[in-house]
C-alpha cells in the first residue's frame, strides 16, 4: 500500500470550504438525520443520505432538501463490509467526501435487573457495532478519503449527555457514547496534520418523532424540569452545532465534545 504523506496543516480556516462541500449523514432518514441532512443542504452543500431500513421516510428527507446533487445510500452499518459499501456509495455519489457526520445509532432501554442475560448480550452487541464500531469504521474511511483528496475535511460525532450523567435504562448506549467521544478525540490530534477537524456534540434530550410520546404528561414534565429553560431542545438546534463544527471556523474546536443540554447537566 502507498503511504500518505500529511498535507500542510491549513494556515488560515479559509483553507476549508465553507460551502459546496460533499457531505455524509449516517442515520439520516429521520428525527435529528434529517435535520442535519436539512442543515447542511441548506448551507449550499451536497448530501449523502444514509438509511438502513426506512426507506420511505428517507425519500422524504431526499426530497426536503434545499438545492440539488443529494443522493441516497442504503447500508447496513452494523459490519465493517456494510460500512465500507456506504462510505464507498457516498463517495462515489458526491465525487468524494469532505465531511462526515456520524449519528446513526441504536438506543434500546435493557435495565440490568429486568433484563435476561441473553437480551443484554445481545443488546450490547448492538449498540457497540452501530454506535462505537460503525463510527470508527466510517470515519477510517471517509478520513482516508479526505486524506487522499487533498484539502482537509470535518468529522463531527453525535454523542450524548448520557456519556457524562449515565443511562440507568440503556447503560450501552451511553458507555458507547462515551467511547464515541474518546474516539473523536483521539482522532482529532492524528487528523490534525492533515487538516481534518474532529469534534462531537453530547445533546440532551430534545425532541423528534421517536421520543414524542415521552414528552407527554408528568413524565414530560419532569423531561423538560431538567433544564433551567423548562424546555427539551430541538433537532434544529442541534444540527445547527454540528453544521459550524463542520465549518472552517471551528479548526480551533477540533477534539472538543460540545454540551448541547439547556444546562441539565454541567460538568468540568
Amino acid at each position: 500500500m502507498t503511504s500518505i504523506e500529511p498535507i500542510a496543516a491549513p494556515g488560515a480556516p479559509e483553507a476549508f470550504a465553507s460551502t459546496g462541500r460533499r457531505v455524509l449523514v449516517s442515520g439520516a432518514s429521520r428525527g435529528l438525520g434529517r435535520a442535519l441532512a436539512q442543515a447542511f443542504a441548506g448551507n449550499g452543500d451536497r448530501v449523502a443520505v444514509h438509511f438502513g431500513s426506512r426507506r420511505a421516510e428517507a425519500e422524504e428527507t431526499f426530497a426536503s432538501l434545499d438545492g440539488s446533487g443529494h443522493a441516497l445510500v442504503a447500508g447496513d452499518l452494523s459490519t465493517p463490509d456494510g460500512a465500507r459499501a456506504v462510505a464507498e456509495a457516498a463517495a462515489g455519489a458526491l465525487g468524494g467526501l469532505d465531511v462526515l457526520v456520524n449519528n446513526a445509532a441504536v438506543n434500546l432501554p435493557h435495565p440490568l435487573a429486568g433484563t435476561p442475560y441473553d437480551e443484554w448480550a445481545a443488546a450490547w452487541q448492538s449498540h457497540v457495532s452501530v454506535n462505537l464500531l460503525a463510527t470508527a469504521n466510517l470515519s477510517h474511511l471517509a478520513a482516508h478519503r479526505m486524506i487522499e483528496q487533498g484539502g482537509g475535511g470535518r468529522i463531527v460525532n453525535v454523542g450524548s449527555r448520557g456519556a457524562f450523567r449515565g443511562e440507568p435504562d440503556h447503560p450501552a448506549y451511553g458507555a458507547t457514547k462515551a467511547a464515541v467521544h474518546a474516539l473523536g478525540q483521539s482522532l482529532a490530534v492524528h487528523l490534525a496534520p492533515y487538516g481534518i477537524g474532529v469534534a462531537s456534540v453530547a445533546p440532551g434530550f430534545f425532541e423528534t418523532e421517536r421520543v414524542a410520546h415521552r414528552l407527554a404528561g408528568e413524565t414530560g414534565e419532569a423531561i423538560r424540569a431538567q433544564s433551567p429553560f423548562g424546555r427539551v431542545g430541538t433537532a434544529d438546534e442541534i444540527a445547527a452545532a454540528v453544521l459550524w463544527l463542520a465549518s472552517p471556523a471551528a479548526e480551533w474546536a477540533s477534539g472538543t465534545v460540545l454540551d448541547l443540554n439547556g444546562a441539565s447537566y454541567l460538568r468540568t
